[in-house]
């Protein structure tokens, strides 16, 4: 087998462990964002899923705003939806600012809009028909304040509703805060809050704002886990607790088999486990996340680390089966350890696109590019992973007509072409018909995105020990003559020359012993 240096391992670890934990912070549903120099033209700040009795509280410290500029139009538009649609209003509508556009309650349904008028020290809000009754309060003891008035519906309109802009730590800058309960079964939904930079939808930009937002979201009992959320803790624990019995019966049974066990057997079982830990780890996170508003940083770092080497052993498993390492050859060909210099430094940089996705906010300007970089990535990860197993079909198709052992190689042949489309389907179905998946389910049911990732995780695992487990009905396992990229051959010899002689007896129903029967392997010379 192909050995990086146990050295080179150690420092790439240490390495990346440090770089994760250099970002792993806390930050969740009380999150904060710091905007410096910003000149986008909007900024997607938060979406959470509320049910009744939720809470959206916004903060927005030192807004800084030259004098000469007191009349630009900035706000904020806060958006219901039902499904996680995106906002195809803002995609669609990039040279007009939506705060400013007349007809914005024509165009989309479910909106409210903040607009900030800095002259006169007030934000001015609206909203279309469909957000009655819209509870607004100027901050959270304002709300604490008027809760009987919010029994009795005396607060019920959205239209035309002021609230005050208040002065800076500094000259110039100005604050603003306001705080939306969500009273009534109508206004649940998925929130978008997006913050709009008016000057800018002009050909050429030219304001660049500076500011602090921090955002604190909640539903009813103190859950800081949005609505669609709210069942992922136990259902990381319970595929947790599954993976875990899952790996406590693949090493027992590892250990009662007569038949021969490889290594990548053991693998196999180390990357159950490492599943198990990562899922626990996870639905940790996401239990302080939903009790405190935040997750803590220390577990935080653990999962990311066994994320980042189940995801590392995931692949490499993956790679060995589909070259038939182990298995069929004990040495890895020239273009094998190619595939695995290709994918395991893609692996560790994929893992870190993903914690950082994690752990930035939504509306941080390098979200969008590490969540691209990711993107790329994994699916570069996903295509290098199947040329192994392509190149033994294609070698198994060539040696089923031209050797002695055409039965033995279609077995074989037939095996991996299973898995082949095994691992096509498990890529498909998790790459890109989970995201289809999440944008047609409601907001309350996009757990169902993550049960069915983990669920086809399984069925995937399970599938893959099953082909691949040790019995001697194993097309694996038999006796083949073929030669691989004419870097392997067979070597046939006794104890004393490398020979892998395994006896085994069996007893028939008599109680009488069977005689010897050698297991004959495969190795590279």
């Amino acid at each position: 087998m192909y050995r990086v240096r146990s050295s080179t391992v150690f420092v790439l670890a240490v390495v990346v462990l440090t770089f994760l934990a250099s970002f792993v912070q806390v930050s969740a549903r009380i999150h904060t964002l710091p905007i410096h120099d910003d000149d986008r033209r909007f900024i997607a700040l938060s979406t959470f899923g509320f049910y009744r009795g939720g809470l959206l509280e916004v903060e927005i410290m030192d807004f800084y705003l030259p004098p000469n500029s007191l009349h630009e139009t900035h706000g904020l538009l806060l958006e219901k939806s039902i499904f996680d649609e995106g906002n195809p209003y803002i995609d669609s509508q990039q040279e007009i600012c939506p705060i400013e556009s007349p007809n914005i309650f024509e165009l989309r349904k479910n909106l409210a809009v903040f607009r900030f008028n800095f002259s006169k020290k007030l934000v001015t809000i609206n909203c279309s028909d469909t957000m009655e009754p819209f509870y607004l309060f100027k901050n959270m003891d304002d709300f604490k304040n008027n809760q009987n008035d919010i029994e009795d519906d005396t607060i019920t309109s959205c239209v035309n509703k002021t609230l005050p802009i208040l002065n800076g730590t500094q000259p110039d800058n100005f604050n603003i805060k306001f705080v939306v309960y969500v009273k009534t079964k109508l206004n649940e939904g998925l929130y978008n809050l997006y913050y709009h930079n008016c000057p800018n939808y002009a050909m050429m930009p030219k304001s660049k704002q500076s500011f602090t937002v921090t955002i604190s979201e909640s539903n009813a009992d103190g859950n800081y886990l949005s609505a669609g959320d709210m069942p992922l803790p136990s259902l990381y624990f319970s595929m947790s607790i599954i993976y875990f019995f899952t790996g406590i019966m693949w090493i027992y049974f590892l250990y009662r088999s007569t038949y021969p066990v490889y290594k990548i057997h053991y693998l196999m079982a180390l990357l159950v486990f490492l599943k198990a830990a990562t899922l626990f780890f996870h639905g940790l996170n996401f239990h302080f996340i939903q009790v405190k508003g935040q997750h803590i940083a220390t577990w935080a770092f653990v999962y990311y680390a066994i994320h980042l080497l189940k995801g590392s052993v995931l692949f490499i498993t993956i790679v060995l089966i589909g070259t038939g390492m182990t298995f069929v050859k004990h040495v890895l060909s020239d273009k094998d350890k190619n595939i695995f210099m290709i994918v395991i430094p893609l692996q560790v940089l994929a893992n870190i696109a993903y914690a950082i996705i994690q752990e930035s906010e939504e509306g941080d300007m390098q979200h969008n590019a590490w969540l691209d970089l990711f993107l790329l990535v994994d699916f570069m990860c996903c295509a290098a992973i199947l040329f192994p197993i392509l190149w033994s079909i294609r070698h198994l198709q060539e040696a089923s007509q031209t050797d002695g052992k055409a039965a033995i190689n279609l077995r074989k042949l037939k095996l991996f072409q299973q898995f082949y489309v095994m691992l096509v389907s498990y890529i498909y179905f998790t790459r890109i018909l989970i995201y289809m998946l999440r944008m047609t389910v409601p907001f309350h049911l996009l757990w169902l995105n993550e049960f069915s990732r983990e669920t086809a995780t399984f069925i995937f695992f399970v599938m893959t020990g099953y082909k691949f487990r040790p019995t001697i009905a194993n097309p694996y396992f038999q006796v083949a003559s073929d030669v691989d990229d004419d870097d392997t051959d067979i070597v046939i010899s006794h104890f004393g020359s490398g020979v892998n002689n395994r006896s085994r007896k069996k007893a028939n129903n008599t109680g009488e012993i069977a005689e010897d029967e050698i297991m004959l392997v495969e190795s590279s010379s």
